[in-house]
Formats: structure tokens, sequence, C-alpha cells
């Protein structure tokens, strides 16, 4: 097959789509192989997001409160599949990454706002994920002088293979390493009717203290990580799925978000049921004595499981936000390039990936680093970033220049603002919390919450009454793609979206500003 047939067609880890397919299935069987060339995206941003700090908030969860925190996590999966739908789909439709969606769209400022704070970002999430790596190697007794540096080279080897198959092959073996947490629930043998009980029953062990409504934010917060964001979309260009196999990767993405929730679940389950009965509401540590418990209590190797699962996300962790970072860095200069290019092709995309790798690395190794600073700025920012970056998701989905036929319907946007008004109330409280730790959470999320509900009963009948219904277009929706950015009229300027886009302006440099001075704070107290 020449290069030129080749140039757009879609070569997934478990098949492969002709660029001249036109996308007619019968049949189950052919639905299905069509599904194994296209999942890949939306199952790898899943998993990814169940990363070293996931694993460790899971592990938080079941140790300190049992089972009773269980019931967050279904929760979790429609908020997942409607936030990343919209970023799936403005990826497969407008074929750009949304670091440069948000320059053409939202201008300057705002594109190199958003692209330079998730580099910040998600470098310090690089560095909590060696972290991740070195404590599950210190288990078996490897040094992190040794384990992080492999980890770097590793890394930075399956991605500069040239070939996106290459690349999303190897993640996939990441992801089946997943299914370690079967053997360990297995060993740990938690007591299923208490975690069906306390799925679908809200409880909290010891009541509603702030630690405790602390933890259901950040286990919720855990959702939509502004890199996900950042990664899907970029990702799915990177693959060339097109609007004509959306359909399929909405499949994807499902099937991903059902799967990191069940994957949660478990890690909640596995340690509340050995570790819950020794000690209280403050016994958590570390994920390594988390392991060294595991190990002590429920034996049958249920500590090197635990590690093994640790290292197992820390390691997809850092691959997808590392490559997320590198995407971004793509946005900056307006580029196309992916993991189908050669080394020699894409030197600032690959160099900015291993620089990343290594910085991080390095910092990791540091004797006694700021870790306590590290992931105080990751709670933060991440909570700092997530209103914008979804406001801005909600906000592209409903332009027509870029999204034609395929724009949010009602429905989607009164479900869409609802969840992302709870995020928001929920990311503001996390990252006012983190900032001012003597600060009733409580109290605030009752604030916060009062707010949002009478935003939504004044905002939404209003906003609904001045949408315009979706045009029809003479072209086959699943042919229809965004036309070049810089042939478009930029956005029309509002009132409301002026006042929106000031609103968030002043509410990033407030919040970052106070950042900055907790953060001298803790370094010179």
């Amino acid at each position: 097959m020449s290069e030129k047939s080749t140039e757009n067609q879609i070569s997934g880890a478990f098949g492969t789509i002709t660029s001249h397919d036109t996308g007619g299935r019968r049949g189950l069987r052919a639905r299905l192989l069509t599904l194994l060339a296209i999942i890949g995206p939306g199952l790898i941003v899943m998993i990814g997001d169940n990363d070293a700090g996931g694993v460790s908030t899971y592990a938080q969860a079941g140790q300190n409160y049992g089972y009773t925190l269980l019931w967050t996590l279904p929760l979790l999966i429609p908020v997942l599949i409607v936030i990343q739908e919209m970023v799936a789909r403005l990826g497969a439709v407008t074929g750009v990454g949304h670091g440069r969606l948000i320059r053409e769209r939202f201008g300057r400022y705002w594109g190199n706002l958003s692209i330079y704070s998730i580099l910040f970002l998600n470098f310090l999430i690089i560095i909590t994920e060696f972290i991740g790596i070195s404590l599950s190697m210190q288990y078996f007794g490897v040094s992190p002088v040794w384990s992080v540096p492999v980890a770097v080279a590793l890394l930075f080897a399956v991605t500069t293979t040239g070939s996106f198959r290459r690349w999303e092959r190897f993640m996939m073996l990441f992801v089946v390493v997943n299914l370690f947490v079967v053997p360990l629930v297995v060993v740990t043998r938690p007591q299923w009717h208490a975690v069906v009980v306390h799925a679908v029953s809200p409880s909290i062990r010891g009541g509603a203290t702030s630690s405790a409504v602390l933890l259901i934010i950040s286990i919720i917060g855990t959702t939509v990580a502004p890199w996900q964001l950042f990664f899907q979309e970029s990702n799915i260009v990177d693959k060339k799925i097109t609007p004509r196999w959306l359909n399929y990767e909405r499949v994807d993405t499902i099937i991903g978000s059902f799967i990191v929730v069940i994957g949660a679940s478990a890690l909640v389950a596995a340690t509340a049921s050995v570790l819950s009965r020794h000690g209280g509401t403050n016994a958590y540590t570390s994920t390594l004595d988390v392991a060294r418990g595991l190990n002590h209590y429920a034996g049958h190797g249920a500590g090197g499981i635990f590690a093994i699962l640790l290292l197992n996300a820390s390691v997809i962790g850092a691959a997808v936000v590392t490559l997320a970072s590198s995407y971004a860095i793509s946005d900056l200069s307006n580029s196309n390039l992916g993991l189908n290019a050669r080394f020699s092709e894409a030197k600032g995309f690959y160099g900015g990936f291993a620089a990343l790798l290594a910085l991080a690395g390095t910092v990791a190794l540091i004797p006694h680093a700021p870790l306590g600073l590290i992931t105080l700025g990751v709670q933060a920012i991440g909570g700092l970033m997530l209103p914008s970056t979804t406001i801005i998701v909600l906000l592209l989905c409903n332009d027509r220049a870029i999204m034609g036929p395929w724009t949010n319907p009602k429905w989607l946007n009164v479900l869409a603002i609802v969840i992302i008004t709870i995020l928001v109330v929920l990311s503001i409280g996390l990252m006012v919390s983190t900032l001012f730790a003597s600060i009733n959470v409580i109290a605030l999320l009752g604030w916060l919450g009062g707010f949002a509900l009478v935003g939504l009963v004044v905002g939404l009948p209003l906003g609904l009454a001045r949408m315009a219904p979706v045009p029809t277009f003479e072209t086959d929706r699943r042919d229809w793609r965004t036309p070049r950015l810089n042939l478009l009229t930029p956005l029309p300027a509002s009132r409301a979206r002026r006042w929106l886009m000031r609103g968030q302006s002043a509410y990033l440099f407030t919040a970052g500003a106070l950042l900055v001075v907790r953060v001298i704070q803790l370094a010179t107290s």
C-alpha cells in the first residue's frame, strides 16, 4: 500500500481501518472488529486516571474509612462519560489539539495560559508518578536510584518508536496489568454484602468531618483532571479518528469509564477489608506502608500484588501525562506532529517529552524533596484549572463554526452544565481548603452549593431560551469536518461570554496569587 493511501488510515493496537473505508458495518462480528481497531484513546485516558495519586487516594479511603466511601465511585461514571465524550467529539470533528483549538477560538491569551498552566501542572503530576514508581520498587528492595532512571528510559523508548500502533500496543499491555486487581481481591476477601450496601448507600465512617469531606472531594476530583482533556482530544487526532467512527470512540470511552471505576472500587474494598480494622480515620501514611500492611495482615502476596498495581499505575500515568504535555507543546507551534513521526522529524515533540521525563525523574530522586509542596501544588493547581477548562470545553462544543451539526443538543447542555457546576463547586472547595487548612470544609461547600443552585435555577432557563436549534446541513453529518480554523470568524463577543471569561480570569489570578503566598509560607516555615 502506498504512503499516500495509508496517510489517513486508522492503525490501532488491535486492527486497521483503511482510509477509503466508508464505515458501513453489518453484523456483530464486523462491528466488534471495528471497535477493536478504534478502542484506545478513551480506555487509555481512563486507566491513566487511576495513576499513583489515584491509587493513593483509593487506598487512603479504604484504610481510613472502610467500605463507607464506596458510594462516591459509581457517581463518577456519568461524569466521566459526559465530559470526555465532548472532548472526543471535539477531536474527531475539528482534527486539532485542545490547546490549539483554545488559541484559535478564544485568542492567544487563553490559549497560552491554558497550555503553560497544563505544562506546569503535568510536570508536578509526573513527579508524583515517579515517586509512585520508587515507592513500589522499594517494596521489592530496589533503590530509586535504579528504578526511576530505568522507568525514564523505558517510557522514552516506548514513545519514540515512530508508530502510533506500537505505542498503543505497549499501553494496552499496561492496561492488562490492571487485571492484577482480581487476585488482590481474591486474597484480601472483601465482605461483598458490605461492598454492595455501601456502593449504593451513602455513609461516612466517623461522620461527615472536614477530613472525610475533603477526601471525598479528592476522590471526585480525580474524575476530570485537566490533562485528560488535552490528552484524549489530541490522541484521537493523532489516531486519525473522524466523525464517521465517533460512535465507536464513544463506546471506547464508556468501557474505560466502567473499568476505571470498577478498578478503583476494588482497591478501596481490598484495603478496607484488611486494614480498616487496624486503625482509625487517620491511619493512612503512604502507599508503601499500605503494601507492607497488606502483606502483614493478609499474606498470600497481597502486598506484592498491590505494589505491582501501584507500579503499573505510575508508569501508565507518567506515559499519558507526559504525552499530553508533548501534545500541548505541539499546539503552541500549531504543528500536527504525533506518535507516527520519527524522532528526526519531530525533535521538538520528542525532545519536550524527554526533557519532562528527565527533569521530573531527577526531582523525584532528590533526597528530602519537598513532596508535601508538590502534592499541594497538584491538588491546588488542578482545582484552579478545572473550572475554566471544563467551561471552555462546553463553550467549544456549542461553537457552531467549528462543530456544525455536532454541537451539543439542549438535553446534553443541561446535563453538562449541572455536572460542570458540581465539579466547579467541589474543585473550588478542594483548592480553598488546600490553601487554608483551618477552614470549615462543610460550611464552605454549603455556601458554594447554595450559590450554585441559585445560579442553575436562574441561569439554565434563560440560557436554554436563547439557544437556537441546530441547523440542518446538506452533507452527511458523518462527513462534516471543521473548516480551516484561520478562515473562520472569531467567536461572537456576547455580553454573557465576556463576563464569564472576565470572571474566570479574575478567579485564576486571585487564586494563583493565594497559591504562591501559601507555597512561600510552607517553604519558609
